[in-house]
């Protein structure tokens, strides 16, 4: 976005394009928006645009929500940018200076990825196909709207112990961790066997859980991939993220027992509830954190809509081409 003055604007300088200062004057880009001092052109939208369109795609979303979440970023795409604009501006009216924030970001990024060096930050950003400096610049950029907000909104949200309390008890059902079975299993694949192949085989694993060989020796030499290479531990699972099938059946065991064979999932389990973990509310002590969060979030969410409408209502800003995507 470039700089322009107050008195252009007077002057009627925001006729819809930046004029070059040569002798004989050249439209060389258009303009779609004034916010007070800044003006954001054609090429500016259609750099975002572009930029958003390719995290939007990375995210591999189900057509219908990809769908969707496009509409509103065409549809939306002025008023973010007018709106980051705006805090941009702000950051600088407070004098923002995140520079040491930003290096601790950047060798944050470096050791959570393995990265030695900038120069192996600088190719990881730039075979996503973006240029490091416009990175670079997006991501600070952004630090500085964040630290606006956090200025501006977050210093002034106060949770009352009350409030936190109140939430709490009217909403059990938030808080509820449900039960958690830990599992082991010996698992037969059905693919390529006949049925008295696998009567065989589920007598062959009887008879060695009779002799005394522990069911996790039984499921490491018996079960077929991928539960033999985990000596059959399936971990610990919520009730719901379970199999229909195996969970009824892991539903009647007690701590210790083993399912009849169950047939589920292209294959034959035989199933050990080595742990289990009712479903239980969250003492209020260990939730609390969470409701903080929550409502920490939804007056944050409040007021920062609050403020960037009072922003927007003291700054000059005039839209000149409100749909520039439709060209």
């Amino acid at each position: 976005m470039k700089r322009i003055a107050i008195a252009a604007v007077l002057l009627g300088f925001a006729a819809a394009a930046v004029v070059s200062a040569a002798p004989q004057a050249q439209i060389v880009e258009e303009i779609v928006a004034i916010v007070n001092n800044d003006i954001i052109t054609l090429s500016d939208v259609r750099q975002e645009y572009q930029v958003q369109l390719q995290g939007l795609r990375a995210q591999n979303l189900p057509q219908e929500q990809y769908d969707e979440a496009y509409k509103a970023l065409r549809s939306g795409l002025l008023e973010k940018m007018i709106v980051d604009l705006l805090l941009l501006q702000k950051s600088r009216e407070l004098d923002l200076n995140v520079s040491e924030q930003l290096k601790g970001n950047l060798e944050k990024i470096k050791q959570e990825n393995n990265f030695t060096s900038d120069e192996d930050l600088r190719r990881a950003v730039e075979s996503q196909g973006i240029p490091y400096g416009q990175w670079l610049k997006q991501y600070e950029d952004e630090m500085r709207k964040q630290g606006v907000i956090y200025m501006e909104v977050d210093r002034a949200i106060v949770l009352d112990e009350a409030e936190v309390v109140k939430y709490y008890k009217a909403h059990p059902e938030e808080f509820t961790v449900p039960a958690e079975y830990t599992l082991r299993a010996v698992y037969l694949t059905t693919a390529g066997r006949s049925a008295a192949q696998l009567e065989a085989l589920k007598q062959e694993v009887a008879n060695k859980l009779a002799s005394g060989t522990s069911f996790e020796d039984v499921a490491a030499e018996m079960s077929d991939a991928p539960v033999k290479e985990l000596k059959g531990d399936l971990g610990t699972i919520k009730k719901g993220q379970l199999d229909k099938t195996l969970e009824t059946a892991v539903e009647k065991l007690k701590v210790g027992e083993v399912s009849p064979w169950i047939e589920a999932l292209n294959g034959l389990y035989l199933i050990k509830l080595e742990d289990k973990k009712e479903t239980h509310l969250l003492p209020f002590d260990e939730a609390k954190s969470q409701v903080q969060d929550k409502l920490f979030g939804e007056k944050r969410q409040q007021k920062s809509g609050e403020y960037l409408a009072e922003l927007k209502a003291r700054s000059y800003i005039k839209i000149l081409r409100p749909n520039p995507l439709e060209y």
